[in-house]
């Protein structure tokens, strides 16, 4: 199981706590919806990391103090083979076929939903049976409003969305449904990974662009093949700052592009190591892949709170931070999953963000993130300003 610990400078809505028993009814009528049957979902990947974490971080918006929550990422059905499911526009419907030979009664049945969680037992003849437990619901919900009720076989939970606007491509949040989800609010925009390590970009760009269908492209092929050398070549020859110069301008092609995974490199050679040549990465969602050398995971959080605050590292611009405690290529699709985790996050928090990239681009990629200045704004004229005021 991994956890996954979510940071952003968008504070969270405050959910009040539902009673521990949710309200029922009892009915035998058949209710007539369209349905749409799951297959049980598959268990989630091992553990990408030793400490994983994640980070959301709006930059369109003045500093604000952090808001730290945690989740799970596994998803318990332990006892069904399918459930039906349901988006509806202000609610979500969940029905769970119940395989118990005996009758059973509202009495043995237990609910319980709070947040993103929900836990359904039936407690029957002296046993309890873990139906289904989950801490990762595809969204929040409001617990209060949760009702459940027997159908024939079938318990039938409603569950009220906080945000009616969200469709829910399933109950959990999950690979498929993350992938499924997020293009609806991505809107075209594309994603860049950055960090310390060109491998991990690449291998995690590429999960990311099959899972999204969207266009994967390398900055290190890319330059490797315009240059026909290597970047270790070109590095001995000319220096760091002159590949990252030239992903500079590899970006700003790039730039324009919709639905494209960008893998950045790493190593120290890269664009995005330098606080001053972000101006094209910002037409994009950034996503940090940060390794980290925290012994525990709330030494972690407390690291990616003190490199986003003080800014100690270009690496801090980006939109998303995923902490990795370690590295292994077999674990690149969770750490993608974490990623799409904590875009979808930032993105509900602030839904307006793709259109203001979109405008972004639009106006010619000149560096006001996420402060976007007037059409005929010239960012020489401010960096002049500057230099006459410290005169």
């Amino acid at each position: 199981m991994a956890t996954l610990c979510s940071l952003s400078i968008n504070p969270l809505k405050t959910i009040q706590p539902s009673p521990r028993h949710l309200p029922c009814l009892s009915s035998s009528t058949s209710i007539s919806k369209s349905l749409t049957t799951h297959p049980r979902p598959p268990p989630p990947p091992p553990p990408p990391l030793r400490i994983p974490g994640l980070l959301a971080s709006n930059f369109s918006s003045s500093w604000r103090p952090i808001s730290v929550v945690c989740s799970s990422i596994s998803t318990a059905f332990p006892n069904n083979t399918n459930y039906e499911f349901n988006d509806g526009t202000s609610e979500v419907e969940l029905r769970l076929r119940l395989t118990e030979k005996k009758a059973l009664s509202s009495k043995d049945i237990f609910v319980d939903a709070d947040g993103r969680s929900l836990v359904i037992r039936i407690q029957h003849s002296g046993f309890s049976r873990t139906v289904m437990e989950t801490n990762q619901l595809y969204d929040r919900i409001k617990p209060s409003e949760t009702i459940w009720y027997l159908d024939d076989d079938q318990l039938v939970v409603n569950l009220t969305k906080q945000d009616p606007e969200l469709k829910w491509p399933d109950i959990v949040e999950s690979w498929e449904s993350l992938t499924t989800g997020i293009i609806l609010i991505l809107k075209g925009t594309s994603i860049y990974l950055v960090g310390e390590s060109t491998e991990i970009n690449q291998k995690v760009a590429q999960e990311l662009a099959v899972g999204l269908g969207y266009t994967p492209l390398d900055t290190k092929g890319l330059l490797e093949t315009l240059s026909k050398q290597t970047i270790d070549s070109w590095v001995t020859a000319e220096g760091s700052d002159s590949v990252a110069n030239a992903e500079t301008e590899v970006l700003e092609s790039l730039s324009s592009h919709v639905r494209a995974v960008v893998a950045t490199l790493g190593e120290g050679h890269s664009a995005a190591s330098r606080a001053d040549k972000w101006q094209y990465l910002y037409a994009g969602f950034t996503v940090w892949l940060s390794l980290s050398q925290a012994k525990d995971e709330a030494s972690a959080k407390e690291e990616a709170r003190r490199q986003v605050h003080d800014s100690s590292e270009a690496y801090a611009k980006a939109d998303v931070v995923v902490k990795l405690g370690g590295w292994d290529a077999v674990h690149a699709k969770a750490v993608a999953q974490a990623a799409l985790s904590a875009l979808k996050q930032l993105i509900l928090n602030d839904k307006n963000l793709p259109g203001k990239k979109s405008l972004y681009i639009r106006l010619g990629c000149r560096g006001d993130w996420p402060n976007i200045k007037p059409p005929g704004w010239d960012p020489s004229d401010e960096a002049q300003n500057g230099f006459r005021d410290k005169l």
